[in-house]
């Protein structure tokens, strides 16, 4: 058994590709979520009101970590395939991610003392990077090594399955996590989008089990064809 066919091995990757996802999909609500004191910065009294001298930079910030959250699901589409490079590509999104995302809090805690909930974006792509660079520590990256021949599937779709139905419960639960940085007058404008976000939540949740049902499928359609063949 080599050292990619170990649990360890294919749980660590199974791990990597979730983070990635979740980060990805925090980015995106994140970039999505600032868009609204980006449009209107003086429409939420005087915390954000600074921004509006510099609203083309809050803009600015909105377009660019979107992007960035876009790399990061052609990532993980990149990493669940075992895509030449898709590693290298994780950690570009991830750095991009970073400099974008801390450059952001600079400028807010500058003009408003105070850079949540935009932190809370930096420290889980911070996190991921740093998972993803202990990879490459040599005993583990024998056997996490996100470069996969074309015939091992099975860890890739576990993956997928996992990262849709974790990102669906982030999008799901993402208006109560960040309703202590997102109340203003007594109203959680985390909520704004509830519809939306339900939608997309559950799109996502529904399509991870879709995805683990036509695994486990296609597995005992297979081993019922191996038991009929050996008959």
């Amino acid at each position: 058994m080599t050292s990619r066919d170990k649990w360890w091995a294919k749980t660590l990757r199974i791990i990597g590709i979730v983070l990635m996802s979740l980060t990805a999909a925090f980015t995106i609500l994140g970039g999505a979520g600032t868009s609204c004191v980006a449009m209107n910065p003086i429409g939420f009294g005087d915390k954000f009101a600074p921004i509006a001298r510099v609203q083309w930079l809050y803009i600015l910030f909105v377009l660019v970590t979107l992007a960035i959250g876009i790399m990061g699901v052609r990532a993980v589409v990149l990493l669940v395939k075992g895509t030449k490079n898709a590693y290298r590509y994780a950690l570009v999104a991830l750095a991009l991610g970073i400099l974008v995302g801390g450059g952001h809090m600079a400028a807010s805690r500058f003009l408003r003392g105070s850079s949540m909930p935009v932190d809370m974006v930096v420290y889980t792509t911070l996190l991921t990077l740093i998972v993803f660079l202990l990879f490459r520590i040599p005993g583990l990256w024998q056997g996490v090594d996100y470069e996969k021949p074309a015939a091992e599937k099975k860890t890739g779709r576990q993956a997928a399955a996992i990262a849709l139905g974790a990102s669906g419960l982030l999008v799901l639960s993402i208006q109560f996590i960040m309703a202590p940085t997102h109340s203003i007058d007594g109203m959680n404008y985390a909520d704004v989008w509830h519809t939306t976000l339900t939608l997309i939540g559950t799109g996502l949740v529904l399509a991870g089990i879709a995805r683990a049902s036509a695994w486990r499928l296609a597995k005992f359609a297979l081993a019922r064809n191996s038991r009929t063949s050996t008959a």
